[in-house]
């Protein structure tokens, strides 16, 4: 996807977190292109060269691979003139750990100059080689989906959402020795990429507030409720939660409502970027959660929708994702809505066994919305595809990374 951005664009950003492999995917593209060069800010002494002088760091014949570019935002102004003097495409390539349109110091995001593709932790699909086609497959097949069969059980599941997809996490052969990365990761997180963004007054408080969001996964983001619990300031906790979007540890899912559906929610609910650093912070451990009455539905919520997410950095055509929920208590997990205004409806159930009433939320929308809604699913940790009346099926969760993209 970069090497074709850098086709037609004059500056590609990879954006996500740490330890997803933006270096290593930068590094593969510059080893390919003849007369590339490579600037890494994370080296001081380079560092303190870009802020001296910007316009003579940037000033490269070739493509320009920019590593962390959030470190010395002012290049960017730098690297703007630099393209608009010389519009051709594929002049510089930039990662960086942050969010760089919420970054506070930024000078200039470049509009209509550069294109960003995020990188997220690696997708089930990544780690187990197969086609990541369900939102695309979704949108194209509805309620006929094809789905290869698997064969996992809630052990399993469970086990790929403890895991989680940062590289690292994924290649270490032990839940002790995957711990030790999650913490060292929050830890420099903490310490390193938030302070650089913002001096925050407790480091503490920033890691409770972890905690807590952990414990939260799947549920609504309601700033108050967090700051009661926490005891600070609602303006704190607000500017906390935002400095952790933006090194992209949450996201947070938009609320959906439509005209037939006036009784909406607007409050966004939690994601935890990595299923894996959300269990850990949130204390679910394999013996914890191999115990049949574990409270595990939140995490493997938050394992469904972050493939989801994941999928749609490359569906083939613009999919959002969001939630809904009602002030009569109805709510869908999660809602794909592409540009015509369609909808797939998911619901995730952490049980072997799918019961009509798991329907609920998905029939609601179904008469709300008549034929914009393309088929309800309710992904569950059984083996089987079940149907469940009109545009209504039970899949095994496994459909997210087996499903068929082609109809």
């Amino acid at each position: 996807m970069a090497m074709e951005a850098l086709t037609d664009t004059r500056v590609v950003v990879i954006n996500g977190a740490r330890q997803v492999g933006k270096s290593t995917l930068a590094q593969a593209i510059v080893r390919q292109t003849a007369g590339a060069g490579e600037i890494y800010l994370d080296q001081a002494a380079v560092r303190a060269a870009a802020r001296q002088d910007p316009d003579g760091v940037v000033h490269h014949d070739g493509l320009l691979l920019i590593d962390e570019i959030q470190r010395v935002p002012d290049l960017l102004l730098s690297i703007k003139r630099e393209v608009d003097a010389d519009p051709r495409p594929g002049r510089f390539l930039l990662t960086g750990s942050a969010r760089l349109l919420g970054l506070r110091d930024l000078p200039d995001a470049l509009p209509g100059r550069s294109e960003t593709i995020e990188l997220w932790p690696l997708s089930q699909g990544e780690i187990e080689r197969s086609d990541d086609g369900f939102v695309d497959g979704a949108f194209r097949q509805g309620p006929d989906l094809k789905v290869a069969t698997a064969g996992l059980r809630r052990p399993d599941y469970l086990h790929r959402a403890l895991r989680g997809g940062y590289p690292e996490a994924v290649h270490r052969p032990s839940h002790r020795r995957r711990a030790r990365f999650f913490e060292s990761y929050i830890s420099d997180l903490i310490n390193r990429d938030v302070k650089q963004m913002s001096d925050i007054e407790r480091p503490a408080d920033m890691r409770r507030l972890l905690n807590i969001l952990a414990g939260r996964m799947g549920g609504l983001t309601v700033i108050d409720n967090i700051g009661r619990d926490l005891g600070l300031p609602r303006n704190t906790v607000k500017r906390y939660i935002e400095l952790l979007d933006l090194v992209y540890v949450i996201r947070r899912i938009p609320a959906w409502s439509s005209n037939a559906t006036t009784r909406a929610i607007a409050t966004p609910k939690l994601l935890l970027v990595d299923s894996g650093l959300g269990a850990h912070l949130a204390g679910l451990t394999p013996s914890r959660v191999s115990d049949i009455t574990a409270p595990v539905g939140p995490l493997m919520e938050n394992f469904a929708l972050g493939e989801l997410a994941r999928q749609l950095t490359w569906s083939e055509e613009p999919v959002r994702l969001y939630h809904y929920r009602d002030r009569d208590g109805v709510e869908v997990d999660g809602i794909l809505e592409r540009a015509s205004g369609e909808i797939i409806g998911i619901e995730v159930k952490a049980t072997e066994t799918v019961r009509a009433d798991d329907f609920r939320g998905l029939q609601h929308l179904a008469r709300k919305l008549g034929d914009r809604l393309i088929a309800g699913y309710v992904l569950y940790a059984g083996q089987e595809t079940l149907p469940f009346g009109d545009r209504m099926r039970a899949l095994p969760l496994s459909a997210l990374w087996t499903a068929s993209s082609t109809t």
